[in-house]
């Protein structure tokens, strides 16, 4: 038996109404018995600024796919080499 985790279909990330975010998530039991389950991992503002600069620094160096992002274009840079990009 193994889990997988993986982000639900369908549901965008959101903002609740103590001021969280909310990432759906869904949770993948394999085997015989296996199953699924939807939930979100919520998050403080803070802790989700501090993984969204942890996966910035992760994706650093690694080529922009196609269906990404926009947010993701101009701050793929390397520390050293950071600029601003498309700002008057």
């Amino acid at each position: 038996m193994s889990w997988t985790i993986e982000r639900t279909p369908g549901r965008p990330v959101r903002r609740t109404d103590d001021d969280r975010l909310a990432v759906p998530l869904r949770l993948t039991r394999t085997g015989p018995r296996g199953h699924s389950t939807d939930t979100e991992l919520t998050l403080s503002l803070a802790e989700a600024e501090h993984l969204h600069a942890a996966l910035c620094r992760a994706l650093d160096g690694q080529p922009v796919p196609p269906a990404a992002p926009d947010c993701r274009q101009p701050v793929q840079a390397s520390p050293g080499a950071a600029r601003i990009v498309g700002r008057a």
